[in-house]
C-alpha cells in the first residue's frame, strides 16, 4: 500500500519515505521491503503523514511502526528539508527522537528544544522552550486494507495484461469490462463484502506538532521524510 510516495531511500539501517509539502497534506505508507525491517518490525516505518495548521503555524508530523512497540535499540526521527522552491531546499531540521523501553521518551528538535518523560498520555510532551510537542504511544492503524481483495484484484490484472493491446504510450489498454470485473474484486472479499484486514492492528505511532518557523529557515516549502537508525 503506497500513497504520494515520490521516493524511497535506504542507505544501511536507514529506512526512509519522503514526501514534499506546500499548504495540502501529504501521506506515504510502506510496508516490509526490506530483510532488516522484516527481521524487526519496530525499525519498519508504516506510514508518514505531514500538513500545516489552519493557521500555518504549526507542522504536525505522524509517523507509524508496523509494530506494536518503539525498540530501545533504535533512533526514530524526521527530517524537514526546507526551501524556496521545489528541488531546492537549503536547510534541513531534523527531530530525534529515543526510547528506553519503558515509558520514557526523549526528542529533540535539532539544538531548538528538547523534552524527555513519559509522552504516552492523550496531551502528549511539551518541550523545555515550548518550540514542539510530541506523543509517543499505540493508535488504531489509520487505512482500510482490503489484502485479500487486493491481491485478488493483483493476480486478475496479471493474466489480461500479457496479451493486452498497448496504447500510442506503450501502456496495456485494458477494456471497460475488464476494468470493471478487477475494480469489482478490490472492492469486494472472497466474493462479499470489504474486509478490513487492518481492523484492530494498533502500531505504535509517534506524533510530533512543532513550530512551522523552527523547520522552515530555508523557504516555505517544505520536504517530509522520515528514518529509523541504529545508533
Amino acid at each position: 500500500m503506497q500513497r504520494f510516495m515520490l521516493a524511497r531511500r535506504l542507505a544501511g539501517a536507514l529506512i526512509a519515505a519522503p514526501i514534499a509539502l506546500a499548504v495540502a497534506p501529504a501521506r506515504a505508507s510502506d510496508h516490509l521491503d526490506t530483510p532488516t525491517v522484516v527481521a524487526d518490525p519496530a525499525a519498519d516505518i508504516g506510514d508518514l503523514f505531514a500538513w500545516t495548521s489552519p493557521q500555518a503555524r504549526r507542522l504536525h508530523l505522524v509517523m507509524t511502526i508496523v509494530g506494536h512497540r518503539f525498540s530501545d535499540r533504535l533512533q526514530y526521527a524526521f527530517h524537514v528539508d526546507s526551501g524556496a522552491r521545489f528541488g531546492a531546499t537549503t536547510a534541513t531540521t531534523t527531530i530525534v527522537c529515543r526510547f528506553d523501553g519503558g515509558s520514557t521518551t526523549e526528542c529533540w528538535l535539532g539544538d531548538a528544544d528538547h523534552l524527555r518523560g513519559d509522552a504516552s498520555g492523550p496531551a502528549g510532551l511539551e518541550g523545555q522552550r515550548h518550540r514542539f510537542r510530541v506523543f509517543a504511544g499505540l493508535r488504531d492503524d489509520p487505512f482500510f486494507n482490503n489484502v485479500k481483495g487486493t491481491r485478488q484484484a493483483l493476480n486478475a490484472a496479471a493474466l489480461v495484461l500479457p496479451t493486452a493491446p498497448k496504447d500510442a504510450a506503450g501502456c496495456p489498454a485494458i477494456d471497460a469490462a475488464t476494468s470493471k470485473a478487477i475494480l469489482d474484486r478490490w472492492a469486494h472479499t472472497d466474493g462479499g463484502p470489504a474486509v478490513n484486514t487492518l481492523d484492530g492492528w494498533t502500531s505504535a505511532a509517534l506524533v510530533v506538532s512543532v513550530d512551522l518557523d523552527a523547520v522552515s529557515a530555508g523557504g516555505p516549502l517544505l520536504a517530509v521524510w522520515a528514518g529509523t537508525y541504529k545508533p
